[in-house]
């Protein structure tokens, strides 16, 4: 699926950069019986609406048609990485530092594997830095980015 997800990226970037839209993600996943291909786009600082979608999914409809990269039968979804977008590439942890995220990890740091705080740094070579609240106390982690399974901005409560 990776390698689907992978050609459909490469196929559908220059579709979306072309309307001055950035690409968010893309995930291939099934879903009960019915495959499913949704791809996140959003404006430069966010909040891209419903027309923007409807173009997207024209133009990604058009080249999906002519060069027909999945053979089984699915639904294409294009639509906003909402409130809770996810951190996928650097300039989206670079863009995130000051933000509330959720990080859960591979493996557990300092006893624990998920992380709700807020991003005070980032660097390739660092990783990120978190401030979180453990009970009536705040601390700090560092998570590498090796170590991050899923990176999100949260909504803090």
């Amino acid at each position: 699926m990776q390698e689907i997800v992978t050609k459909i990226e490469q196929m559908v970037a220059p579709i979306i950069a072309d309307l001055n839209l950035e690409l968010v993600d893309v995930e291939y996943v099934k879903e009960g019986r019915d495959w499913f291909l949704r791809i996140y786009v959003d404006v430069p600082g966010g909040s891209i609406d419903i027309e923007q979608c409807a173009r997207v999914s024209e133009r990604v409809s058009e080249i999906l048609d002519e060069k027909d990269p999945i053979k089984e039968n699915y639904f294409l979804e294009v639509s906003s990485p909402g409130a809770e977008r996810p951190l996928k590439k650097e300039e989206d942890y670079v863009q995130a530092v000051g933000e509330y995220v959720f990080f859960k990890t591979y493996e557990p740091i300092d006893g624990r594997k998920e992380f709700e705080g807020t991003l005070l740094s980032y660097s390739k070579d660092e990783g990120a830095v978190i401030e979180y609240k453990d009970k009536t106390r705040r601390r700090k982690v560092t998570i590498p980015r090796d170590k991050v399974a899923l990176a999100r901005l949260a909504i803090d409560f």
